[in-house]
């Protein structure tokens, strides 16, 4: 485990999420706002494959782990916690859609801040489309603040960055 909260627990991926990987990746109101086109099954299997192999990588920094329900261990999500292009350490989330109004997003969030802060980071940054209300009140909620506006080049979407200094 790497960090828990109230309702949730964050781990590292396993072959055997398949199935809600899967989900989560080929559900083009998932990804509408972020990086990645939708995915079949053979290409989610692959790209798990690697996500987990990454653990493994000297100098890793692109760390995306399984969100996990404490109740009944679903998987319902993951989190991204990677280096951008700039070399700041970005954070990220993407839930299962049936798992979307629940306020998963701001519990992980909360305590992603603190896991942050215990491993010595000084700053972190949220890139959020602009269309992305929901998220965008989630960092303003967590005093993360807006630093820039740009249009991003993976997506081609207005974004705002926002950043937290720890």
């Amino acid at each position: 485990m790497i960090f828990e909260t109230e309702r949730l627990e964050v781990r590292k991926l396993r072959v055997t999420d398949i199935h809600p990987f899967f989900e989560l990746e080929s559900n083009p109101e998932v990804l509408q706002y972020a990086t990645g086109e939708i995915k079949t099954l053979q290409e989610c299997e692959k790209e798990l494959e690697d996500l987990i192999n990454k653990y493994e990588k000297e100098n890793n920094d692109f760390w995306i782990y399984a969100i996990v329900r404490k109740s009944d261990r679903e998987f319902i999500g993951t989190l991204a916690l990677v280096k951008d292009e700039e070399k700041n350490d970005e954070i990220g989330y993407r839930f299962i859609q049936r798992f979307w109004g629940k306020g998963y997003a701001t519990e992980i969030c909360k305590e992603l801040i603190v896991y942050c802060k215990s491993i010595g980071m000084r700053k972190i940054i949220g890139c959020v489309v602009n269309e992305n209300i929901a998220s965008a009140k989630i960092l303003e909620k967590l005093s993360f603040v807006k630093t820039k506006t740009f249009v991003s080049k993976d997506i081609g979407l207005p974004e705002t960055k926002y950043e937290l200094n720890l």
